[in-house]
């Protein structure tokens, strides 16, 4: 069988001659790495994070007091690319991070991938050895473009000083047009330090893309005929819905048809969860209402979502009486794992804004609807089964739940959350309550912990940088998520983002916990993460309010509800460094709702032994049933 080579070993089984290129000769003389600069600022980028190294200096030697972007140098270019990430969903802006070659650029494919999972716009710029020196194994070489090729939405690789403003600049408008994403840009040390001649703007060369933005009149046409004829809609609203910045239009579309908001994790906030449309989360962890609003739907409407695992369950048995429409940008999603009734490939505001029009049109004409006993049914729900806990635990330790909802409570509206990956992040979405869009940063479809840290500090410099810091940052992250990337308080202080860090600290990794709870027998095989639990003599490791001590940040710890409630006060005080609180928490706190992986959302569990989808009315759970029996149904 015959394998392709990747880009570039291709390039480097090339033989290297002169280039037969007519040199271009307007515009202003300087050196490739000068140019890049130069792009970047008349691109009208802000703030790059990343860290310098050997195949890069060239560009990092042209980086003055002057330059027109502030830079943040992080501690590690993972975390690099993750600041860059949080930066671009808080601001709607793109996050440009830029590194070094070899161990530089693979430190940066976790968040490449991360921001290609989840659509969020970066240009990821990495430094190559020389073009004499590709494919001979120099020192830092690595194939960039060949390792990230999977998980980006395009790249480049430069070898000539002349191709820099013009494979910027495309880089750029591919990274935010369409279905945002990741782009890479490899250039080598010999474009870096070559001569061209600089002119702007650059025209671009991209034959073959031209993302559809707008709606083809029939389809819309057929989606409002199904909208006449559904007595039990639902929106079900993802992040690409966000990227479009398209909360007005979400809205506008449920009070014209009066059809419930359900979201994915990333769309959290795209309507404020005040609005009594919002039921929430569907999915694994989602609220009761949301996914049972979904199963029972006869009308089910995508707006940039995908379909995904942990929302969906077992795929033949969602939503399983619902005609669809599916509203989404990257036609490669329509049909991917669900086949709608009526597929539209467009930018989600633009054709909201379109569908609206001739859903009022409609109604003018013929009304809509009467969905008061779909309505009657859904509050049902709600009433039935809210979000509840146990506010206390059999230990004494803090409810990570209470934790959270104590967070919301105190907090100021226009705060931007952040999360980790875990339970925590779970609870963050379920408990905190939402009442803006782009509040809400945390990383969905990769799931990678140590994102929080990062993601929050890229989001403080948006704050700062569109918001003049009146948007508050709060980080919420597990021990085990926060250490990943905790060299990254050395950033917040240093670069003054101050932003604020709940770690609810249960000493455990506790989702895998939860599941080895619920499917491995309770065998807890390697995710007690701090070892004083079986050694008495050792404690606190690390003790995070020293570790944030020792990084220039305020430490604060609270094991009571009254010193909790203090601590959270004094850190919406404080905005001239990074706090952290360490908050003790229930080990063996569970997340609940939850659906077991790979089985129907029917099952959901809404706690141990209650079912509501197994009974005929689904408003009075089942109880019969253990937690495991339940579980793994």
């Amino acid at each position: 069988m015959m394998v392709s080579p990747t880009p570039l070993q291709a390039f480097s089984g090339i033989q290297k001659t002169s280039s037969n290129k007519q040199p271009v000769v307007s515009g202003e003389k300087m050196t490739g790495a000068q140019a890049l600069i130069r792009t970047l600022e008349d691109l009208g980028v802000k703030d790059v994070f990343g860290i310098p190294g050997g195949a890069i200096l060239p560009v990092y030697h042209e980086i003055h007091d002057e330059t027109k972007f502030r830079f943040v140098l992080m501690r590690h270019e993972q975390a690099a690319g993750h600041a860059a990430e949080g930066y671009a969903v808080a601001t709607g802006r793109v996050g440009v991070c830029i590194v070094t070659s070899g161990p530089g650029a693979t430190n940066m494919v976790t968040p490449i991938a991360d921001a290609n999972m989840d659509s969020v716009p970066l240009v990821v710029i990495t430094g190559q050895v020389g073009v004499d020196a590709i494919g001979t194994d120099a020192f830092q070489e690595a194939d960039t473009v060949g390792i990230t090729y999977p998980v980006v939405k395009h790249s480049y690789l430069i070898t000539d000083a002349q191709d820099i403003p013009r494979v910027l600049a495309e880089a750029h408008y591919i990274a935010r047009t369409g279905r945002p994403g990741p782009v890479v840009v490899d250039i080598t040390k010999t474009a870096q330090t070559g001569n061209l001649y600089y002119s702007w703007p650059q025209k671009l060369l991209l034959p073959g893309y031209n993302p559809t933005t707008k709606p083809h009149g029939n389809v819309l046409h057929e989606a409002v005929k199904l909208f006449k004829h559904s007595y039990r809609p639902v929106l079900y609203v993802g992040g690409g819905a966000v990227r479009s910045n398209a909360g007005t239009q979400v809205k506008e579309l449920a009070d014209l048809t009066d059809s419930p908001i359900v979201t994915t994790l990333p769309a959290r906030g795209i309507v404020a969860d005040s609005d009594p449309k919002v039921l929430g989360m569907l999915g694994m962890h989602g609220t009761v209402a949301a996914t049972a609003a979904t199963q029972k739907c006869d009308l089910l409407v995508a707006i940039g979502a995908r379909f995904d695992d942990r929302v969906t369950g077992k795929m033949e048995a969602f939503a399983p009486a619902a005609r669809v429409i599916h509203i989404d940008i990257d036609p490669a999603e329509i049909g991917k794992r669900r086949e709608p009734d009526v597929p539209i490939v467009g930018d989600v505001s633009e054709v909201l804004d379109a569908l609206n029009t001739e859903i009022k049109e409609e109604q003018a004409l013929n009304g809509k609807p009467n969905l008061e006993s779909w309505w009657a049914q859904i509050n049902a729900w709600r009433e039935a089964y809210p979000m509840k806990y146990d506010e206390t635990t059999p230990d004494g330790t803090l409810s990570p739940q209470w934790v959270v909802e104590e967070l919301s409570r105190q907090a100021a509206p226009s705060t931007i959350w952040a999360s980790g990956v875990g339970q925590h992040q779970m609870w963050a979405s379920q408990l905190i309550n939402f009442e803006n869009q782009h509040s809400w940063i945390s990383s969905g479809g990769l799931g990678t912990m140590g994102f929080g840290l990062p993601a929050a500090i890229g989001a403080r410099v948006g704050s700062a940088r569109d918001f003049g810091g009146k948007k508050p940052v709060w980080l919420i992250d597990g021990d085990g998520s926060f250490q990943m990337t905790s060299e990254e308080l050395a950033t917040a202080f240093i670069d003054n983002a101050p932003v604020k860090i709940a770690i609810l600290n249960n000493s455990v990794y506790g989702m895998v916990r939860q599941w080895q709870t619920l499917f491995y027998d309770k065998h807890y095989s390697q995710t007690n993460i701090r070892d004083g639990e079986n050694n008495e003599n050792i404690i606190n490791v690390p003790d995070f309010v020293k570790l944030a001590e020792a990084y220039g940040c305020v430490g604060i710890k609270a094991t009571t509800q009254e010193e909790a409630k203090a601590a959270i006060k004094r850190a919406n005080e404080i905005n001239d460094r990074p706090v952290l609180i360490d908050f003790r928490v229930y080990k063996d706190a569970m997340v609940w709702p939850m659906v077991a992986a790979g089985q129907s959302n029917d099952t959901v569990v809404y706690k141990p032994g209650v079912q509501p989808l197994l009974n005929g009315d689904g408003t009075e759970g089942r109880d019969a049933d253990s937690t495991q029996a339940a579980t793994q149904r």
